[in-house]
């Protein structure tokens, strides 16, 4: 039994690598392997099929909710530090109704079920999870969403953004992004393979002329913008990509939409005056499953509250307050929140500028609190209670043999949008040493796709 565990890690190993996803060119993004797949009830799986309709749906009705002239301050905020031209662009009639085609939400696995932390619309490592779900499937594993979930689905979602027949669509890939420059790589190969014109580029192998954007002598249908809005002005020809998309040349997504990016929207989906456009907007069932699945979320907001007021829904060491500085005295304890920064900077992907209260000293605490309250008025924060992930039993090859830790998990599926219906494509669980307060990829983690243990 162990030789043939081994043999399957050893398999998964060799896959990856042979693929180019672990590339020493671009930094080394390895990580450890586990002898099988991370298993999820059926329950589980069940509650993330339900999850992809609610997303769309949410998306939705934050891009209308935007959008709409009796809700400015919605805007007010989500505007907040955004250069002029990329609010008028996001503003523009000829993509007043596109959403992003793919949706990963951050899912913490807590003692009392799964905890949304963050949704990403322009997610890294559905590459890697397309390789791993391939080299476990070739291994006899069952995965959720299929061995080749990931590439059938973006395929689909490509060619309906695309919106032509056999288009040629063009995955471009920052500098600030080359560490995905890999993955990106392996996946329009993948593409390739069953018959969609895919290519991945940097952005100054694009060509653009008054017919449109070039790919060496192929014209550029769709491109799949693999980069941040808030690093437009360190890529070369975004401009033009710009231009090209405002007219109508090619389509790009995700959408130039800043404010579909932005951590705030969790806070709007827990804003008590919103609770009737929410409810509306997505439906009872959908209204409900996210509001129990999504973590209670605050905007950081330097502005005083009104003597009658106080910060709705937030209680502090057993009590409302009006003024974010109060949380900069208390206990430890007191100090189980979680501050992030809510989008459109270097700091807001990749855990960057993740600050957790109880994870430092008073003095620290304090200061980045009122870091977090200067930065309102050019790039707000987030809080969000701090949520502990459940200890889960993990077993991977160390040192030639199957070893198991004691693990924090998170999930992230991923949807793919196609005629406004959501798919799921895969599922990669990340499972980091109990010690770690932050879980993502990292030399000590588990990455695996996922099954179901009625699989």
């Amino acid at each position: 039994m162990g030789d043939i565990v081994q043999n399957t890690c050893s398999k998964v190993q060799s896959h990856v690598t042979n693929a180019g996803i672990w590339s020493t060119k671009h930094g080394l993004r390895s990580h450890l392997v586990s002898p099988e797949p991370f298993t999820l009830s059926s329950d589980q799986v069940s509650q993330l099929e339900r999850l992809g309709e609610a997303l769309v749906r949410f998306y939705h009705g934050a891009n209308e909710l935007y959008l709409r002239s009796d809700q400015e301050w919605v805007s007010e905020y989500l505007d907040i530090g955004k250069p002029d031209d990329l609010v008028r662009h996001a503003r523009m009639h000829y993509h007043k109704h596109s959403v992003p085609i793919i949706i990963r939400p951050d899912i913490l696995i807590t003692k009392n079920g799964f905890v949304i932390t963050e949704l990403d619309s322009v997610p890294g490592g559905f590459g890697h999870l397309d390789c791993l779900s391939a080299a476990y499937a070739d291994a006899g594993f069952d995965i959720v969403g299929s061995a080749r979930g990931i590439r059938e689905n973006f395929a689909k979602a490509l060619r309906g953004a695309a919106n032509v027949d056999d288009p040629v669509c063009a995955i471009i890939v920052s500098d600030e992004s080359v560490d995905y420059l890999p993955e990106m790589t392996y996946l329009a190969n993948e593409l390739r393979k069953i018959g969609l014109r895919a290519y991945t580029l940097c952005p100054n192998e694009v060509e653009f002329t008054e017919n449109g954007l070039f790919a060496g002598e192929m014209r550029i249908d769709l491109v799949y913008r693999f980069f941040e809005l808030f690093d437009l002005l360190n890529i070369p020809k975004s401009e033009l990509v710009s231009y090209a998309a405002r007219k109508k040349m090619a389509v790009i997504t995700p959408p130039y939409k800043h404010y579909l990016e932005e951590k705030i929207l969790l806070a709007l989906l827990h804003n008590e005056s919103l609770n009737d456009y929410w409810v509306k907007s997505l439906g009872d069932d959908n209204y409900r499953l996210l509001i129990d699945m999504i973590s209670p979320t605050w905007i950081m907001d330097n502005r005083p509250v009104p003597p009658h007021a106080h910060i709705s829904g937030f209680i502090y060491r057993g009590r409302p307050i009006r003024d974010w500085r109060e949380i900069m005295e208390g206990t430890q304890k007191d100090r189980r929140l979680v501050l992030k920064p809510s989008g459109f900077s270097e700091l807001a992907w990749g855990s960057r500028g993740v600050r957790i209260g109880h994870d430092m000293p008073a003095a620290e605490w304090t200061e980045t609190v009122d870091m977090a309250l200067s930065s309102f008025n050019h790039s707000p924060y987030v809080i969000q209670p701090f949520h502990d992930g459940a200890l889960i039993g993990v077993k991977y090859l160390g040192n030639d043999q199957i070893r198991e830790m004691q693990a924090r998990v998170r999930l992230c599926p991923y949807y793919f949008v196609a005629d406004e219906k959501a798919s799921l494509g895969g599922v990669l669980a990340t499972a980091c040493p109990k010690d770690k307060k932050l879980i993502h990829g990292m030399v000590d983690a588990v990455m695996m796709p996922c099954r179901s243990e009625s699989q």
